[in-house]
């Protein structure tokens, strides 16, 4: 085939039309927010949005002629998944043991280094490669939470949309908003400022809070995206959340120690992401204010070993790492009984960031549910907090999150019950988003 040939070919396949109508039926389907199960289902899809759903007599008499259809047989049928915190832009193998005294934050820094100095074309391409691999796992919706340099996520979720590259909806949240020594101190003191201003956006008091939001929203994100610790005053953080609710776009704070998560609540903002250390009274002002906090199981059920697996350690320092991920398991069965027992609004994301040896970066992400689960997540809790629960987190519940006419058609199925088996998740057979089909391996 002709070179020129071959590109009118791969054009034709990245952006192949949305069928004008479709009719999916399964075996059974499942409401995340009710726990309902209808059997059997048909959904009738025209162009990118749901028609109708109910029983397949029904909606079949009701799809309009030549509409084609997709049977999947005894399958379960699920909202499509949400990853309500991730990040595409980087995947990075941890350095070998013998790197790790000389860098500050040695796991993460080889990661934000090469993102950082990497051309921007590449980091998009990567980007472009990661998002697709959520989407065929079935997460057809991520919120990209910083690390992706000035503009990248914003460029391939516009790409996205335009049916340029697959991949899930995108919410862009461009850089990061931090305090200076965050990230990567010990830079070059030549480049340090340079550096960090093609990945963050520095608070230097509320005035700067405020142009650094102003900032973004000029570069068209679609939320705020701030790492707070013990560095950012609550006035800052709370300019930083006022400036952006007046642009209507919700704020969503990197929160881990309770000092850090007070700051967050003390400053409206909307979503506390990780609160590993949240107190039973942070939740509970939590829940009386219907802010969120956003579970990131990640490093809950042993996979930080599996990340160091290809890396070169000695025993003592894999024996450590078992000690650590034990650890961590505990915690975050503690958090998981606080977050339930306050009835805090909850949602969950993968904070994927990592190569994760043998799996794509979308199975990497699902392993986020046997995680939850190990955590002692309910299964239909899980499920909420990647569909409708996360879905109201990200103000998104008018579009995704549900199998509901009006919304996108955007729609996973496993071939078993994921209440009776949450690992079916990781095993998703089916995705449709926007009415188009990526996935189809079931009978």
């Amino acid at each position: 085939m002709r070179p020129r040939a071959l590109f009118a070919a791969f054009l034709l396949v990245g952006t192949s039309a949305v069928p004008a109508a479709t009719l999916v039926k399964a075996g059974r389907l499942l409401d995340p927010r009710t726990g309902k199960v209808t059997s059997p289902v048909a959904v009738l899809i025209e162009g990118e949005k749901i028609q109708e759903v109910g029983s397949p007599e029904k909606v079949q008499a009701d799809a309009p002629a030549g509409a084609e259809t997709i049977d999947l047989g005894g399958a379960t049928l699920l909202p499509g998944l949400i990853d309500s915190h991730t990040h595409l832009f980087v995947n990075p193998t941890v350095p070998a043991e013998a790197e790790f005294g000389n860098r500050y934050n040695p796991k993460f820094a080889p990661g934000l280094l090469l993102a950082i100095v990497e051309s921007p074309s590449k980091r998009v391409l990567i980007g472009a490669q990661l998002a697709r691999e959520d989407l065929e796992s079935g997460f057809t919706t991520v919120r990209n939470l910083g690390h992706s340099g000035i503009d990248g996520d914003v460029q391939l979720r516009d790409a996205i949309n335009a049916g340029r590259v697959p991949g899930p909806r995108i919410l862009a949240a461009g850089r990061k908003l931090i305090a200076q020594g965050s990230y990567l101190q010990s830079l070059n003191p030549a480049l340090a400022d340079l550096i960090l201003r093609e990945e963050f956006l520095l608070l230097e008091g509320v005035d700067s809070a405020r142009r650094a939001v102003r900032q973004n929203v000029f570069e068209n994100v679609d939320v705020i995206k701030v790492a707070v610790g013990d560095d950012i005053s609550t006035a800052e953080l709370a300019a930083v959340v006022e400036e952006a609710h007046r642009q209507h776009l919700k704020v969503a704070v990197h929160a881990a120690t309770t000092g850090s998560i007070q700051t967050a609540i003390d400053s409206g903002a909307d979503s506390v992401e990780h609160g590993n250390d949240a107190t039973d009274a942070q939740l509970q002002t939590m829940r009386a204010k219907g802010m969120f906090i956003d579970l990131t199981p990640t490093t809950w059920d042993g996979m930080w070993s599996k990340i160091h697996e290809v890396v070169a350690l000695s025993p003592g320092a894999r024996s450590d790492l078992s000690a650590g991920d034990e650890r961590r398991r505990q915690q975050a069965i503690a958090l998981v009984a606080r977050v339930l027992k306050a009835g805090v609004k909850f949602a969950a994301g993968s904070d994927m960031g990592w190569y994760y040896p043998g799996k794509t970066r979308g199975q990497a992400t699902a392993t986020m549910f046997p995680a939850l689960h190990a955590g002692g997540l309910p299964a239909l809790d899980i499920l909420r907090a990647v569909t409708t629960s996360a879905a109201e987190m990200i103000g998104w519940a008018d579009r995704v999150g549900s199998i509901e006419a009006g919304k996108y058609a955007d729609l996973v199925a496993v071939a078993g019950d994921p209440l009776a088996d949450v690992t079916e998740l990781e095993r998703v057979r089916f995705v449709m988003k926007g009415g188009k089909t990526y996935v189809r391996n079931l009978p």
